[in-house]
């Protein structure tokens, strides 16, 4: 786990290693262990390390095979790097290192861009051909690691963060109204490729992009669920259960691939709890856990304790309970929002920010819970779907943070225009491989809102304090396994149905059969006093008022009564827009 950057120049000019660096210097949270930039023809890369496997100087980056004319910058982690090193060994390739960037460089040597389909894991890379000047960017699957790009004047940039793109210079920073329409309505997700900057991109998931030096791009495709049971669709239940827990064991083995210890973050729900059961299960010893909880506001509870301390205590683990005293939330939220690549409405952000500034004290690498309720059909807009004629509508209505008549209500007038987001929903179910309205849900969610909710959240914080999220719910074998299950299984006993009977075989019912929770932060949720003030003075911010992103009316009517103006998704309306007012001015972006 780590960051990179770099500029390929399509102009014959070389290319820039001051903006190279400077854009290495944002990404030092990700990457504290190392740091290096190479630059050769039209291109130069910069990197920073973490140190999670092979933690020798031979597997430093930028990487360079002089002998295959090939230098890469890796972020993530292949977890079947060791079976992909024997393959290319019987190919005659000798390896320098014993690491899982050497693996990626020589097998797109061997194999080419279908490389990409051989790796289990999250991964973000790119790698530059020396002898064609070829740059070619990828992302895994499920987008569990970020890309972002951005043209300049004769040239394109990438990084793993958005900030690190504004380092470099020369970005369009004009609020793209598309982008903007999406994050008011679509429960402040942003799908690739649009960010909320016109200037900057973000490559989807499961996609290679080849550059040729003339600037021209290929883009490729190389994955994504089908949704169709095949053999399988004579399973029972029962058999479906047990393929399950079959695979998710798989899926929390491979994630213990490191030369480090690993941890999990433990909410005390049903997901981080069967990855805790599953590690024992395994013999592991002693695994260390780490829970976050905040104070009760608006008699709403702050923390989950009662169920990760009965998971703790079966288990044996090495606890640690980390409370948040609320005094401590108003402090954090300029490094919180400063960590994030895009703007990030959910409540539970900054507890992730500060569960990760407690846990990389203690460890590099953890795994996590994130993926379960959307793979395997967890959340309350799912049965409806189960019998709908209308799904465009009726998933907008359940998921949708504001209709379109409202959006218009609340931004200014330079930025109206069609229901965007509801045509993107419209596009995005007419083109998938699911035919059921619940499963053309289900697919939207794990593969656009997930990357660019939970996924993105559990990645920027962590990796604000160089911390690895590992993530075995998104193994891409169980989420395909899931794609092709029938949705009844899943939404069975309120959600989860089929995951839920899989845990019965290593879980204690009552962490089994507990109402949903999340990690909430209510002051966040219920803004009033010092949160009232600190959102007021935001909004209130001469760089807001010189951005007229909101309609001054409907600004002053949420902040009468915050309380009063939340979303479906029981998100706040009024945080919603400080977020984003809030990340603008803390990244410098003028009006």
């Amino acid at each position: 786990m780590c960051g990179f950057s770099g500029e390929v120049r399509f102009d014959g000019s070389p290319p820039s290693t001051d903006a190279v660096l400077r854009m290495n210097d944002v990404l030092a949270p990700r990457g504290p262990d190392g740091a290096g930039v190479y630059q050769a023809g039209n291109v130069a890369v910069g990197h920073r390390r973490l140190k999670i496997i092979d933690l020798s100087e031979s597997a430093r980056q930028p990487m360079i095979d002089s002998e295959l004319g090939l230098t890469i910058v890796f972020n993530g982690c292949i977890y079947n790097y060791r079976a992909l090193r024997r393959e290319l060994e019987e190919l005659g390739y000798r390896f320098f290192s014993n690491g899982d960037t050497e693996v990626v460089l020589k097998a797109w040597h061997a194999f080419g861009s279908s490389c990409v389909e051989r790796f289990h894991g999250m991964f973000a890379f790119a790698l530059v051909e020396r002898d064609s000047g070829r740059l070619h960017l990828a992302r895994d699957r499920l987008g569990i690691k970020p890309l972002y790009v951005a043209p300049v004047d004769g040239a394109l940039r990438f990084a793993s963060t958005l900030p690190a793109l504004l380092a470099g210079g020369g970005i369009d920073t004009a609020i793209d109204p598309v982008a903007l329409h999406h994050y008011m309505t679509f429960h402040s997700v942003v799908p690739a490729p649009r960010t909320l900057l016109a200037g900057v991109r973000k490559l989807p998931p499961a996609t290679v992009r080849s550059i040729e030096p003339d600037g021209t791009m290929r883009e490729t495709l190389y994955w994504r669920p089908d949704f169709a049971a095949g053999d399988e669709a004579r399973m029972s239940f029962d058999e479906w259960r047990d393929a399950t827990l079959y695979a998710l064991r798989v899926a929390v083995d491979r994630r213990l691939e490191a030369d480090v210890p690993v941890g999990v973050l433990l909410s005390g729900g049903l997901d981080s709890s069967l990855i805790v059961a599953l590690l024992a299960e395994q013999g592991q010893k002693r695994i260390a856990t780490f829970s976050v909880g905040f104070e009760s506001a608006g008699g709403e509870r702050g923390d989950e304790f009662e169920y990760s301390d009965i998971v703790a205590r079966r288990f044996g683990t090495d606890h640690h309970q980390i409370r948040v005293d609320t005094g401590r939330l108003l402090p954090s939220l300029e490094g919180c929002v400063r960590a994030m690549s895009e703007p990030m409405v959910s409540h539970d952000v900054i507890g992730f920010y500060l569960l990760s500034e407690a846990v990389s004290k203690h460890v590099k690498v953890v795994q996590s819970g994130q993926g379960a309720d959307e793979v395997f059909g967890g959340y309350h807009w799912y049965p409806p779907m189960l019998e709908s004629t209308s799904p465009v509508e009726d998933y907008a209505r359940v998921f949708f943070d504001r209709d379109h008549d409202e959006f218009l209500s609340a931004v200014d007038d330079r930025f109206h225009g069609d229901d965007e987001s509801t045509g993107f929903v419209r596009r995005w179910f007419d083109d998938t491989t699911a035919t059921r309205p619940v499963d053309k849900a289900l697919d939207i969610d794990a593969r656009v809102m997930l990357v660019d909710d939970p996924v993105k959240r559990v990645d920027n914080m962590t990796m604000a304090f160089g911390l690895e999220a590992r993530v075995p719910f998104l193994d891409h074998e169980l989420v395909e396994l899931a794609a092709r299950m029938p949705a009844e299984h899943k939404l069975a006993h309120g959600g989860k149905g089929v995951l839920k009977e899989a845990a019965r075989a290593v879980l204690p019912a009552e962490v089994i059969d507990r109402p949903k929770g999340y990690f909430p932060v209510p002051a966040l949720k219920y803004i009033e006093g010092p949160y009232l003030d600190f959102v007021r003075d935001i909004l209130d911010h001469r760089g807001a008022r010189a951005r007229r992103l909101f309609r001054r009316g409907y600004v002053d009517e949420v902040l009468k009564d915050p309380a009063r103006h939340i979303t479906p998704l029981k998100g706040s309306k009024l945080w919603q827009m400080a977020v984003l007012e809030y990340w603008l001015q803390v990244h410098g972006i003028s009006p």
